[in-house]
């Protein structure tokens, strides 16, 4: 499947895709897009079909168990190798709160962060909230209480990651950053962001529920 056409355009080298091979790289949102909140219903109906775990016959897990609140590591289709992202909210809601590591600006600010750091965006981009370019995800649900931690670690470090690097401080290794805060066991961080995110939940085995440690 193909993304959408974006602002990368095509005079992205050949060498700095290669380079780029262990790194994810996503075009920066438009401002309607960046600063747009909520799903399409759709989008938040097909959330956990890309990996859906084989029919088991042991009890459903009950909602009150899953708990209200929620992250989704995702990872979804790009000009290049991907990107890897969060989800955030409240499960009764529609609205969808953003999370991601990207390089700001066009094609130039994406080949220069393959050789030193650029500066970084770290809301929605481009195709973020589109299902069709879904490529995997895992979902984990919270109680109030620490999900009001972690939402409050999800800004806190987006407030504290100014810059994007394709091989140091990229977007898998943004949301493992997340998934380490809440307890997570996580996988090697510069890998792309489908087997990232695939990765992540095998390694969990498929944990729905996560909470955290009172101390």
């Amino acid at each position: 499947m193909t993304n959408k056409p974006d602002r990368s355009g095509p005079c992205i080298l050949a060498g700095f895709a290669l380079a780029a091979m262990l790194a994810c790289t996503t075009p920066s949102a438009s401002a309607h897009e960046a600063n747009k909140r909520v799903a399409d219903a759709n989008a938040l109906a097909t959330t956990d079909t890309v990996s859906r775990p084989a029919p088991s016959t042991r009890r459903p897990v009950a909602r009150a168990e899953q708990g209200p609140y929620y992250v989704d590591f995702r990872a979804r289709t790009a000009a290049s190798w991907g990107h890897a992202f969060v989800w955030y909210g409240k499960t009764s809601e529609r609205a969808v709160e953003v999370a991601g590591l990207t390089p700001a600006g066009d094609t130039w600010a994406y080949v220069l962060g393959h050789l030193t750091w650029v500066p970084a965006e770290t809301g929605a981009s481009y195709g973020d909230l589109d299902p069709e370019y879904l490529t995997a995800n895992y979902r984990v649900y919270l109680n109030e209480a620490d999900a009001k931690r972690v939402f409050a670690y999800i800004k806190k470090l987006q407030a504290s990651s100014p810059v994007w690097n394709a091989e140091t401080t990229n977007c898998t290794g943004f949301i493992g950053d997340i998934a380490e805060y809440m307890g997570l066991k996580v996988p090697y961080r510069w890998q792309r962001p489908e087997n990232f995110v695939n990765s992540l939940k095998e390694m969990n085995g498929g944990r729905q529920m996560v909470r955290l440690s009172t101390e």
